[in-house]
């Protein structure tokens, strides 16, 4: 039976990876994991139309705030969990002020504390407040905004995971994606992105691709620093960019001034 192709096999990893959509994985390797995470901003997008009808559907039944938190739940549900799962791990790791191996068995412990605690809370509460802001908006630009944010965050991974960034562990998810993704896919990522932001803000164009712009910006500097903690990318490390990145998309889009 011929090997299935490497575009194929990264479509399915990727919705694996990021949805729970019940897609069955196929083959597994780390070109394959490469074109995974170079194709994570377009499953992002189509998570983000998806959320968006939640968002939109809910708010003609219901105050947009309540619409807002029933699609903060529906994003974890079709997640697992897992993103914000890892941002708990993560900053617990990083508020313990240890590094290397230390921080890593931190991040492996099945509680949350409360470093991580106030971590999820924050992103929640933003994340919420501002879907609640963008219900009110046309539906064209709350489509554009919700799918611009959520394709946003799993740009993070695809820049987390660019050549030259190590894994800090030798197995796990990320020692299969780490150092994966070349700088043209990158950059495809990031421009495509960029164009789904643009009819975000009515009225003005360009505030949807500066805020994805500056929401990577801040991101590299953190993902910077977790590397050097820790000594590389995980799993969680993944997990806590999207959720990092996808707020400061929303945070920037619903910015007035």
């Amino acid at each position: 039976m011929p090997a299935e192709p490497r575009l194929l096999a990264g479509a399915r990893l990727a919705v694996t990876t990021f949805t729970t959509l019940p897609v069955r994985a196929g083959r597994i390797d780390r070109p394959v994991a490469g074109t995974a995470m170079a194709l994570a901003p377009v499953v992002g997008a189509l998570l983000g139309a998806l959320l968006a009808g939640v968002l939109l559907l809910t708010g003609t039944l219901a105050p947009p705030l309540v619409a807002a938190g029933v699609t903060v739940g529906v994003a974890a549900l079709l997640t697992r969990g897992l993103h914000l799962d890892g941002l708990a791990d993560t900053v617990d790791a990083l508020g313990s002020y240890r590094r290397g191996a230390a921080a890593l068995e931190i991040m492996k412990k099945p509680d949350v504390g409360p470093f991580g605690v106030v971590a999820l809370v924050v992103v929640l509460l933003v994340q919420a407040a501002a879907l609640a802001d963008l219900a009110g908006r046309s539906w064209p630009a709350c489509l554009a905004a919700v799918v611009a944010a959520t394709a946003a965050g799993r740009l993070g991974v695809t820049v987390a995971c660019r050549r030259g960034v190590p894994a800090a562990r030798p197995d796990g998810l990320g020692a299969l994606v780490a150092g994966t993704v070349g700088p043209v896919a990158v950059a495809a990522g990031a421009v495509a992105v960029m164009l789904l932001a643009v009819p975000a803000v009515p009225g003005r164009p360009w505030q949807g691709p500066l805020t994805v712009v500056a929401a990577i910006a801040v991101a590299l500097p953190l993902l910077n620093h977790v590397v050097r903690r820790l000594g590389g990318i995980t799993g969680d490390v993944l997990g806590a960019t999207v959720e990092v990145v996808t707020t400061l998309v929303y945070l920037g889009l619903v910015l007035s001034g």
